[in-house]
């Protein structure tokens, strides 16, 4: 699958691991290269669905987005590639058809403001 970065930060923890275990902390920035490297790995967005991270659709004011678990409570939010993203006639988003995702954050999006 391929992926890129819409965080510049996060680009340069996935390429640097000094840096990634400096910013992110040792076990949180293990369990980022996991993900990315699963990601790598996969053919679609469903080849992933299953592993490890409970890769998830977020709903309302995330609304497009995905997640995965790193550490807890902090999950990647990732977005497809694809522009629409590809959907059903009830609106469900077809995993098989999403190649490709964007990083766009790690974030406790549970965290009370």
């Amino acid at each position: 699958m391929d992926i890129t970065f819409g965080d510049k930060d996060l680009k340069k923890y996935a390429n640097n691991d000094r840096l990634a275990v400096r910013k992110l902390g040792p076990k949180r920035a293990q369990v980022f290269k996991q993900r990315l490297d699963d990601l790598r790995a996969a053919d679609t967005l469903e080849d992933v669905r299953h592993l490890p991270g409970r890769y998830h659709e977020l709903t309302e004011n995330r609304k497009g987005q995905w997640s995965c678990d790193l550490d807890h409570p902090y999950r990647l939010i990732l977005t497809p590639h694809e522009d629409p993203i590809p959907s059903n006639a009830a609106g469900q988003y077809i995993w098989f058809e999403i190649k490709g995702v964007e990083v766009i954050a790690i974030v406790n999006y549970h965290k009370k403001r």
